[in-house]
């Protein structure tokens, strides 16, 4: 079996509205060419960059059907979906918070989360061996009725909740490690004990008040959230440390059918929304953690989905050396940041600090 890539020349389309960056424009906020960073070029670029490479003849490239009503019904009311499609069909707008959209923008946050729908169904169907969704809009911040931080439906819970809905699986784990908090996902399951969520981030980076450590979810949920806030300038060490001393031991003893990566690259180190200095190389490794961990737990089934990442020369270089490693393949992409990347992991007395806040993480547990 091969690894799957699930796209949609409709999801390059979404349009968000008059932004500089992450303030609306008007007052003393001058427009600026760009606009959000949330722009269809990071995920365009990824998919050109691995057709240029020849990655993608070692894949399954495969589109989807867009979610139905049915599977949004699954995670947002309906008064959230019928607002949302009804600015939509009226040219565009914005809800929530920093969730902009244009005409259409319903009918493609729909097929953005089919598409990782899909390549769970896949994965966990026994289809595929691995997938990746190349979801846009993303999905990881967006609540059941509150979307923000560009995200407007909640791709991976809905994807869950359709996996479930047809039997083809119970527990799910939930991996983040977009640099912003997962806020979206972990209101969705915080009061559940067969969804562990999981979200490695940069503290208070957005959005500031959630992600804290003594979030560990409520009722029957409690213990099935992980919230691994890093600080800035966490390099590959600490990366690599955070997931091997504290989210795949978590997952581990949860033992999921599944692990489902919320996979966003803006914790790289020229990610103009983070102070990570995570590299493409950094997110290789990560990958290789998840899958040996996936082979052990849980028949190796597992399944990524984009998230953020707002780098348009980086991304593409970060979300093929993750394909690289899913696929086995051995098309390789060059990074021409790697060295300029590698002078600035941080000092070695970094890791004291790291140390310290890992071991009170581990304390909570």
């Amino acid at each position: 079996m091969k690894t799957g890539f699930f796209w949609d020349e409709t999801c390059f389309w979404h349009g968000g509205g008059n932004y500089a960056q992450m303030l609306p424009v008007g007052g003393l906020v001058q427009p600026m060419d760009g606009g959000l960073p949330e722009s269809p070029e990071t995920k365009r670029r990824l998919k050109n960059l691995i057709t240029v490479t020849g990655l993608a003849d070692d894949l399954v490239l495969q589109g989807a059907a867009p979610a139905t009503q049915a599977d949004l019904l699954r995670v947002h009311p309906a008064a959230y979906l019928d607002k949302f499609k009804a600015l939509s069909d009226a040219g565009g707008g914005e809800i929530g918070l920093r969730a902009p959209f244009g005409a259409g923008g319903y009918q493609i946050a729909a097929q953005s989360a089919g598409l990782t729908k899909a390549a769970l169904l896949a994965v966990l169907e026994g289809q595929l061996a691995n997938a990746y969704a190349l979801s846009r809009p993303p999905g990881h911040h967006c609540l059941p009725d509150w979307p923000n931080g560009f995200c407007l439906l909640n791709n991976i819970a809905i994807a869950i909740e359709a996996a479930k809905a047809v039997g083809v699986g119970q527990r799910f784990a939930v991996l983040d490690w977009d640099v912003h908090h997962g806020n979206g996902t972990e209101a969705v399951f915080y009061d559940r004990a067969d969804v562990l969520t999981v979200s490695i981030h940069q503290d208070r980076n957005y959005p500031l008040d959630t992600g804290r450590t003594d979030d560990r979810g409520r009722g029957a949920g409690e213990g099935f959230n992980l919230n691994i806030p890093l600080p800035a300038g966490t390099g590959q060490k600490g990366y690599l440390a955070a997931m091997e001393r504290l989210a795949l031991p978590a997952i581990s003893a949860f033992a999921p059918d599944v692990l489902i990566i919320a996979c966003g690259y803006d914790a790289a180190a020229n990610d103009p929304l983070g102070r990570m200095l995570a590299t493409a190389e950094t997110f290789g490794l990560m990958t290789r953690q998840v899958l040996d961990l996936a082979d052990e737990v849980c028949g190796g089934k597992l399944m990524m989905t984009h998230e953020g990442g707002y780098s348009e020369t980086y991304v593409p270089f970060c979300g093929h050396r993750v394909l690289e490693v899913m696929s086995g393949s051995t098309c390789h992409a060059h990074d021409p940041f790697a060295e300029a990347f590698a002078a600035r992991q941080p000092d070695p007395r970094f890791d004291a600090y790291l140390d310290e806040i890992m071991s009170e993480i581990a304390g909570r547990l």
